[in-house]
């Protein structure tokens, strides 16, 4: 397994613990840290520099040309040293998780050892932002994909791209990213629908994701959510500034924090009526799961359609079209505030039909089928 230090690829390689298969996981971007979550896994890292001389951080931040200049002297190549982890292993396939990351620094070296299967988790925006940000990254994906013989994906949109884009292998279905969720955990931060009082916020501003939109459109709806707590998670620095300059943090109902743990997240979440997450571009986004399984009723972007795929409009959820429009935002959420009943019919929907998709147990007997048909596949 090729990737890097992620929360959500530790939660899917979890699913493998115990299935009858030796697992290596090389770490890309070389975090040089043992990760207790996936013990069972051989874990390689610590490879990336030859030497750490002193003074590396200070230089790299300080005199980034001279530390490039310096990187061939101190630092190995990660094809270098992924194609001799392949050669001492010998696996029967590789498992790339994210194209950028996983995928394009091994190209060459996988192309060299065409009878190893080569397996892509397709992430977010992985292939739909991806076709979409100019020449080099779509000339990669087109070198890429043809090369790859399984594929895993988060939304059927991207099974579409993917095809699209090259890809000639074997569908192995949509899964969460992370697979599944455990939802008897879940369940002790759940409170009922006539406790919750909170408007949940997923504060992701930048080249990308959309927050601020979703701010400046309850700036105009102050008196109408005065009754509610308005509480902003994973607000990074312009979600900070606009909250200072437009004086959100003076309001006696708004709480804004930067990065919590994700138990916490789940607190808020369980006390949440309304979730609202907006981006330009996203697979089908973690958090939304989470919101469903939480039961709290979501106002989600729809880039490409991705989102569509579980909800829909007015029924479980509402879609936002255009995660631009400040104006259209403040629209849903006014609907949703005055419509008590669509809350609650929606969450009832997904209470019974799509929580149960998400339950871990299940998704991981799925997911560890599909291994099995991978494993079928290589005796043929």
């Amino acid at each position: 397994m090729v990737s890097m230090f992620s929360s959500h690829f530790f939660n899917w390689t979890r699913q493998l613990k115990n299935a009858g298969h030796v697992v290596y996981w090389f770490d890309v971007f070389d975090s040089n840290t043992r990760v207790k979550k996936i013990d069972f896994v051989h874990q390689i890292t610590g490879w990336r520099y030859k030497y750490d001389y002193p003074g590396r951080h200070l230089i790299k931040s300080k005199l980034p040309f001279f530390y490039k200049f310096l990187k061939p002297f101190s630092e190995r190549e990660l094809a270098d040293v992924f194609e001799r982890e392949l050669l001492k292993i010998e696996p029967d396939a590789v498992q790339s998780f994210a194209l950028q990351p996983a995928a394009f620094p091994i190209l060459e070296v996988m192309k060299k050892y065409p009878d190893i299967k080569w397996i892509l988790s397709a992430w977010g925006n992985d292939l739909y932002y991806r076709q979409q940000t100019g020449k080099k990254d779509l000339d990669k994906i087109h070198q890429t994909l043809p090369e790859i013989d399984f594929l895993f994906t988060d939304c059927n949109r991207d099974m579409g791209v993917a095809r699209n884009l090259g890809f000639k292998g074997i569908e192995m279905g949509v899964f969460p990213g992370g697979g599944g969720y455990e939802l008897d955990y879940y369940s002790k931060f759940r409170r009922p629908f006539s406790e919750r009082n909170i408007i949940l916020i997923k504060g992701y501003e930048s080249h990308l994701g959309r927050c601020n939109k979703i701010l400046e459109s309850i700036l105009k709806l102050k008196a109408l959510l005065e009754d509610y707590e308005i509480v902003i998670f994973g607000a990074n620095q312009k979600v900070l500034a606009y909250v200072k300059e437009h004086k959100l943090d003076k309001w006696n109902n708004f709480k804004c924090f930067q990065k919590i743990p994700n138990k916490e997240v789940l607190k808020y979440m369980g006390g949440s009526m309304l979730y609202i997450g907006n981006s330009i571009s996203d697979g089908m986004p973690n958090t939304l799961l989470e919101a469903v399984v939480m039961s709290v009723f979501p106002i989600q972007s729809n880039p490409g359609g991705a989102t569509e795929e579980i909800i829909t409009h007015g029924k479980n959820g509402l879609l936002i079209t255009n995660p631009e429009n400040s104006a259209e935002i403040g629209d849903l959420i006014q609907q949703a505030i005055n419509s008590p009943s669509m809350l609650k019919l929606g969450i009832e929907y997904n209470d019974q039909y799509t929580r149960p998709n998400l339950d871990r147990k299940s998704v991981r007997e799925k997911v560890l089928a599909k291994y099995e048909e991978i494993k079928d596949n290589l005796a043929h």
